[in-house]
Parts: C-alpha cells; sequence; structure tokens
C-alpha cells in the first residue's frame, strides 16, 4: 500500500476517503436548497463508481464523564447537580443507543489485463488522485470535509472494523434463520 492506494489481487487500486459531513438539520431553507443543488453536481460530476461506507460505533462516554468528574472536585457545589447529568446522560445513550458514526467514499481503479495493469500503474494512482480531488471539490461546495486516508494503520483499521461488523451481521442473521 502507498499513499493510501491498496493494491489487490484482483487487479484493483482501493482509495478510501472520510468525509466529515455538516449538520443538515441546523441549516436555514435556503442553505438547505443550495447544498441540495451541489450534491446533485456532486452526483453528476463523479461519472465512476463509489462504495459510500457508514460506520456506527456505540458512543464511548467515558472520557466525558471523566472530566465532569473533575470539575466535580475543583466545586463541590456542582456535586449533585453533575451526579444528576452523569445519570442522565448514561440513560440517554442506553435507551437512544447513541452513536458516533464514520463516513467513507471507495473509490476503484480496475484493470483487467494483467500486462495493462502493471505498465499502467502510474496512470492508475493519477486517476484515483484525480477522482479524489474531484470528490473533495464537490463535497466541500456542499459544506463537507473531505480527508484522504493515507496513513496504513488508518486504512487497516477501517477494513478491521468493516469487515468485523458485516460478519458480526451476518452471523446474527444465520442465527434469524
Amino acid at each position: 500500500m502507498d499513499n493510501g492506494l491498496i493494491k489487490t489481487k484482483s487487479h484493483k487500486y482501493i482509495k478510501i476517503i472520510q468525509v466529515y459531513p455538516i449538520n443538515y438539520n441546523l441549516k436555514s431553507d435556503l442553505e438547505k436548497s443550495s447544498i441540495l443543488n451541489s450534491y446533485k453536481v456532486f452526483l453528476k460530476t463523479c461519472n465512476f463508481d463509489i462504495q459510500i461506507l457508514i460506520q456506527s460505533s456505540k458512543e464511548d462516554l467515558t472520557n466525558h464523564i471523566k472530566k465532569i468528574q473533575e470539575n466535580v472536585r475543583e466545586n463541590k457545589y456542582l456535586e449533585e447537580i453533575s451526579k444528576e447529568y452523569i445519570s442522565y446522560i448514561k440513560h440517554l445513550n442506553l435507551t437512544k443507543k447513541s452513536s458516533s458514526k464514520n463516513f467513507y467514499i471507495i473509490i476503484s481503479n480496475e484493470k483487467k489485463d494483467k500486462k495493462e495493469f502493471f505498465e499502467n500503474e502510474e496512470i492508475i494512482q493519477n486517476d484515483l488522485k484525480e477522482k479524489y480531488f474531484k470528490i473533495k471539490d464537490c463535497l466541500s461546495r456542499c459544506g463537507n470535509s473531505v480527508k484522504e486516508i493515507s496513513d496504513k494503520k488508518e486504512v487497516l483499521e477501517i477494513l478491521k472494523i468493516f469487515f468485523n461488523t458485516r460478519k458480526n451481521n451476518i452471523m446474527v442473521e444465520e442465527e434469524k434463520i
């Protein structure tokens, strides 16, 4: 893997892009209209295959609760209020099943001919880079931030979480049958 590009045995290059979305619900009607128009441009501009990956994970409130407890030590007047607040957020987390979400776009480039694949490796890499910049430009117009995943550990972590989640979902589905 070089610069976040994954080479597969089936002669495919894959690139993972992380998207940090805006909170659409907090926008005015005019802003929402503008965002939707920009998103339409994104869909029309990206005349290549993309996959959208959304990873949900249970929200971990441990650090947040620790910070609250540290502040209480400094101010005893807040002790009762903070206990109630901690109880409230724990309850909310359990009942609403709150989670954090990570959004990714996966792009690829595939060559059927093995010889062509190795001769044009640089061309394929440039093509994926061009696709990345096209996605970044279009989604930035919608107000989203886009980041190229280029660290090997980060790519492996994303794939590990994705495949473990799919494996667990398949196991759950099999249990239902």
